[in-house]
């Protein structure tokens, strides 16, 4: 019993929250069954795999207080855990066919289903069904996924309503008169696509206050040469099939000009989508919203420039001319909320930009449900094919989503897709044709009940994105159990049972505020005003807030105890604080066994020559004296549970399984040496019979030494006088004999061949020579005849006879008279 007290609110509160108190004490009682720790019907079957036992029994029975009703059907066969299958409460996940119209193209007749539902809300003959089915029921437990097939297919000759989205600002007034002349083209690519085709047309320009647009009254009326004045959005054209209609509109329509380089584009998105009847959006069609423009966006924060901070309220606000009349007076949207409207209309933008403006769109597009983004020409002279290119873009590509709650709702999607191997988590499938048909499995999952039970029905929408079709699941969340509802045959207020001091569900008590126990049979007026707890008390004092350590039942102030499956397993003590099998560990022992010590209330109570936690430490030190006697750990460390721990030396810490010796010497080494050469390789200083006298133990012969450091062994190397390395190690047994094991073979080094070395170091140095002189030889004649090429080279290319100089003259000279010639 405590000694501090705890006032009647407090004992109020408690008993107010036995629940929850019972499960923070579930963390002290760690149990292989989830089931157990769980005290009423609906915390079990919102445990998956657990079943509740609703059924009456005799509650002061001693077999029923430690019997539970929350267990695991798959596993408790023991008849003592058995309930009448009328009683269990084990409710399974439900899927239920609402409305399953067959997938039928735009020109087929729909289907009609079986179900009352379908009939109620069946649509036109000539609508096309792209999504099956289209409504469901599902019912879950928590945690319990369930799985099920959502097809869709593109229907064909479906309906689209195109609505370009135009920018009027100066830089855009070429690409108007472009967009002008190929109006009827565009309705031409399209209407190959599909013979149900609309078109609208709308413009924006930006907020008509400052920075935005000059206010310079004269700018109001034109801001620049030949244009109108400025305003945010105007719906110009409704949707509408009339081909010449839309090319009259965008050629009528005047360009009007601003100040700076973004324009107020979200404005226009926010309206073109949101005004849904006057823009004429059908509610079976694909919607195609194309925004042309050459400029980036303002986006919400930007209208506090011009003195604008009622945020956008994403309402339609569009006049009878088509005017945005609220462009003054709220902020442009912010990304989510154009992303949101896009969602909740089911409306694909397809931004049509300049090369300039390109790589911005591509990234809002990432950030808007269902939008793409293409290169506009300078003139948007290939607006027909961007925008033939996107829709077959988006038409060959389904992607599904949800707006289940994240919180408590998580769906997860699988798909093959078109191919025929096994299914992967994957919401998208690309490469689509008219007439596909793709499955998706859309598992479901709730992963926690609300606190609000009104939510644990709930209705949610799983959707293609871009159409308005959509499948429709009816969700209820299995939170509580039917007996635990006014009106179930074993639901009673004031119940026998209960000592009349209760309210009688799923064969347990739920007390009134003054009285507590099983049946309800405790007072709580019952106090003890020394303590301010329950006569007897199962708390030990008024900081803890478990009754009984989490272990036990609380029966009007006293703790009964848990019992274990293992009988000699017994938790006991006031307040079923102490037992006999928590306690340590060691060597898979507990307390190391009954020859160690005991396990009393949680803690190991050592026999006499027994200590620590566990009871694991030797109690004596004489396990850490050398042999022959001398100091604890020689003198050079702590005996700590029967082992030496060895101090820091100058010369570092000392080793040994008795600290005998530091790093730097080789402890008992050398005193062995000579015995073990005798012994094991008949070498050494010591004859056999010194070797027989001296030696006082016989090392055991192994093929590979390997060293225990943990178990105290010490290696030991050396050369002897051959230049053989031998090895060997020593420790002691736990009764301090000395224990030598030595390796079976010395490491001798191989015999060196010295003849061979010197015939080979001859027969190199010859060889070596050999080859120089060929060199040289190679070389000598390589230049040789380098230059006599050379000089013969230079002999051909003379311009003389070599037979005679040139430049040499004869002493005399002979000349002939012409007069005298002849004669």
């Amino acid at each position: 019993m405590g000694n501090k007290q705890v006032t009647m609110h407090a004992l109020f509160l408690f008993i107010l929250l036995v629940p929850l108190v019972q499960a923070q004490g579930e963390k002290k009682h760690i149990s292989q069954d989830p089931c157990a720790p769980k005290t009423t019907c609906h915390e079990c079957i919102q445990t998956p795999t657990c079943a509740w036992c609703s059924e009456p029994w005799d509650m002061t029975d001693r077999q029923y207080l430690e019997r539970k009703r929350c267990f695991l059907p798959s596993i408790n066969v023991d008849q003592h855990f058995q309930c009448s299958a009328a009683f269990i409460v084990n409710p399974s996940n439900n899927y239920t066919l609402l409305q399953y119209n067959a997938l039928t193209n735009a020109s087929a007749s729909r289907k009609t289903s079986l179900s009352s539902y379908n009939r109620t809300t069946s649509s036109h003959s000539h609508e096309a069904v792209q999504i099956y089915p289209q409504r469901v029921s599902l019912k879950l437990r928590i945690n319990e996924a369930f799985r099920f097939t959502v097809s869709y297919s593109q229907a064909q000759d479906y309906p689209v309503d195109l609505y370009y989205l135009m920018d009027l600002s100066k830089s855009m007034e070429d690409d108007k008169e472009k967009l002008s002349v190929l109006g009827d083209l565009l309705v031409e690519s399209m209407q190959k696509i599909t013979s149900d085709f609309r078109l609208g047309f709308g413009s924006f320009v930006d907020k008509v206050v400052m920075p935005y647009v000059s206010t310079v009254p004269k700018n109001l009326i034109e801001p620049c040469t030949g244009c109108a004045a400025p305003y945010g959005f105007r719906n110009i054209m409704s949707l509408s099939n009339n081909a010449n209609r839309f090319s009259g509109e965008v050629r009528r329509a005047a360009v009007s000009g601003n100040l700076d380089a973004p324009e107020g584009g979200f404005d226009a998105i926010m309206q073109a989508v949101v005004c849904r009847e006057k823009i004429g959006w059908r509610e079976k069609a694909r919607r195609l919203l194309v925004f042309s423009t050459d400029a980036g966006f303002h986006y919400a924060g930007d209208g506090k420039l011009g003195g604008i901070v009622k945020p956008n309220d994403g309402e339609c606000h569009l006049d009878t001319v088509g005017e945005y009349t609220h462009s003054k007076l709220q902020d442009y949207p912010s990304i989510s909320q154009v992303n949101l409207k896009v969602r909740q209309n089911a409306i694909n933008v397809i931004f049509a930009v300049t090369a300039e403006q390109i790589g911005v769109y591509d990234r809002l597009k990432d950030n808007v449900e269902g939008a793409s983004s293409g290169m506009l020409s300078n003139d948007s002279s290939n607006v027909v094919d961007l925008v033939r290119e996107q829709y077959d873009k988006i038409s060959s590509s389904v992607e599904m989503k949800d707006n289940a709650t994240t919180d408590a709702v998580k769906v997860t999607y699988y798909s093959a897709c078109k191919g025929s191997g096994p299914a992967i988590q994957t919401n998208k499938c690309d490469g689509l044709k008219v007439g596909d048909v793709v499955k998706f499995e859309a598992e479901v999952e709730v992963t926690n009940c609300p606190s609000d039970p009104k939510k644990w029905k709930q209705i949610f929408k799983i959707y293609p994105v871009g159409i308005n079709e959509s499948l429709i699941v009816d969700l209820e969340m299995l939170c509580s159990c039917p007996c635990e509802q006014e009106g179930d045959p074993w639901f009673k207020r004031k119940a026998e049972q209960c000592s009349k001091f209760g309210t009688y569900k799923c064969g347990i008590c739920e007390c009134d505020k003054t009285h507590f126990g099983r049946t309800c049979e405790c007072d709580s007026d019952n106090i003890n005003g020394a303590t301010g707890l329950p006569v007897g008390g199962c708390r030990p004092d008024n900081t803890s807030v478990v009754d009984c350590s989490g272990r036990g039942t609380c029966v009007c102030g006293v703790c009964e105890c848990e019992t274990r499956e293992n009988p000699e397993e017994v938790i006991s003590g006031p307040f079923c604080e102490c037992d006999n099998f928590s306690c340590d560990y060691a060597n898979g022992l507990l307390c190391s066994g009954s020859d160690h010590g005991t396990c009393i209330c949680g803690k190991c109570q050592c026999k006499p020559d027994w200590t620590g936690d566990a009871c694991d430490c030797r109690a004596s030190s004489i396990t850490c004296i050398p042999p022959g006697g001398g100091e604890i750990c020689s003198g050079n460390g702590d005996c700590n549970c029967g082992a030496c721990e060895c101090y820091e030396g100058k010369e570092g810490r000392y080793t040994g399984k008795f600290c005998e010796k530091l790093p730097s010497t080789s402890g008992r080494c050398l005193e062995f040496k000579e015995c073990v050469q005798c012994q094991m390789y008949k070498t050494g200083s010591l004859t056999a019979e010194e070797c027989l006298a001296n030696c006082t133990f016989t090392p055991s012969s192994v093929d590979v030494i390997e060293v225990h450091e943990e178990a105290g062994e010490v290696l030991c190397a050396y050369y002897d006088e051959e230049d053989c390395r031998f090895s060997y190690v020593y420790t002691y047994s736990d009764n301090n004999t000395l224990i030598v094991r030595a390796q079976e073979k010395r490491e001798c080094p191989p015999e060196i061949y010295v003849l061979g070395i010197v015939l080979g170091v001859i027969g190199a140095i010859v060889l070596i020579g050999l080859a120089l002189l060929l060199l040289w030889k190679l070389l000598t004649t390589i230049h040789d005849r380098r230059e006599f090429a050379k000089f013969e080279k230079e002999r051909m290319m003379a311009k003389w006879d070599t037979g005679e100089n040139p430049i040499y003259k004869q002493a005399t000279s002979t000349f002939k008279n012409p007069t005298y010639a002849g004669k």
